[in-house]
């Protein structure tokens, strides 16, 4: 047995499977809450005892008691991000209206290290369908929301907090078709998670208003989170195919500006020969020469909600299964207007 599977910790979902019942039965089992039968009560403590549950910090809060913290589980290297930075701090002045601190959970090979985390519930920002975090996080029997849809096979969490990206991702390709755009590349993250998934569609539905062949299919795939050098390499790569795309759109933070050097080396000017977009703005995009368009997806406000939406799943006044949509807005600047 490997060193970390020796480390697992027993969790509320191990033995809700073994003795057959859900996790809330477990939960009120051995919290003596609830209206069980004495009979299931004595069957679900006698499965845990076997499997040598122990209730952990979080686990606590099954008891009734609180400890005043939310955690914050962010892609590996946000830091590196703006928008990341940004929705932490909306999230910690959030947290802190309803008295509760921010507690920030880094990627882990290990996810067994999470589990005692003193936390009364837990905020997934861009879920990785399959990330075993995450799954981890699930079964501590607290509150757990997604920043973005889990894609994950059956995934089931108290809440989610999304942006309405369809609507607004059809405008901006509207836009630059009407600038004279039909080559249009564009730098994705993968399909894993749902911001990656709802650009591919919104550019499929591009594509598809033309006549076949008339706007061929340029993506150019970047794993999340890239590294610097990588998304650099991509960009170039792009920016420098023959024959030139029209335009350029990249769905991640950093790669615009990426881009707009990338022409400038290759002696193209924008946006008369080449027009750029980001689907995440920054204040970078908004001082470039020219400035860049972009989505403004409005990351403090994503990070207040979702602290919003745990203390309310918390304190019992909203039902698992909350939803709250965001509305991203669209901002047109220079590096579009060929007309």
């Amino acid at each position: 047995m490997s060193r970390v599977a020796a480390r697992r910790r027993v969790t509320i979902r191990d033995v809700a499977r073994a003795a057959g019942v859900s996790t809330t039965t477990v939960s009120d089992a051995l919290s003596g809450n609830g209206r069980l039968p004495s009979a299931t009560r004595s069957r679900v403590a006698g499965v845990a005892e076997s499997l040598g549950y122990q209730a952990n910090p979080a686990a606590r809060s099954l008891r009734g008691q609180r400890y005043g913290s939310i955690g914050l589980y962010l892609p590996n290297e946000a830091g590196n991000y703006a928008y990341y930075l940004d929705l932490a701090g909306g999230a910690a002045s959030e947290a802190l209206e309803h008295g509760l601190a921010l507690t920030l959970i880094p990627q882990t090979s290990d996810p067994a290290r999470i589990t005692g985390f003193a936390m009364d519930g837990v905020a997934v920002i861009d879920p990785a369908a399959g990330d075993p975090v995450v799954r981890a996080l699930a079964g501590l029997g607290i509150p757990v929301v997604t920043g973005e849809r889990d894609l994950t096979p059956g995934a089931a969490h108290a809440g989610v907090v999304r942006g309405d990206y369809r609507p607004v991702l059809a405008e901006l390709f509207r836009y630059l078709a009407a600038q004279g755009a039909e080559r249009i590349a564009m730098i994705a993250p993968g399909r894993e998670t749902s911001w990656g998934l709802d650009m591919r569609e919104a550019y499929r539905e591009w594509r598809a208003g033309a006549p076949d062949g008339a706007r061929p299919e340029l993506i150019y795939d970047v794993p999340f989170p890239p590294s610097a050098e990588l998304l650099r390499e991509v960009t170039v790569t792009a920016v420098h195919a023959t024959p030139v795309p029209d335009a350029v759109v990249t769905g991640i933070d950093g790669a615009a500006v990426s881009a707009l050097l990338a022409a400038i080396e290759a002696g193209l000017r924008v946006p008369e020969d080449l027009l750029i977009a980001s689907l995440v703005d920054s204040p970078a995009l908004r001082g470039c020469t020219p400035a860049i368009t972009a989505l403004d997806l409005d990351p403090a406000e994503m990070g207040r909600r979702l602290a919003t939406m745990l203390n309310a799943l918390i304190d019992g006044t909203t039902a698992p299964g909350a939803t709250e949509v965001i509305q991203p807005r669209l901002h047109l600047r220079e590096s579009t207007a060929r007309t």
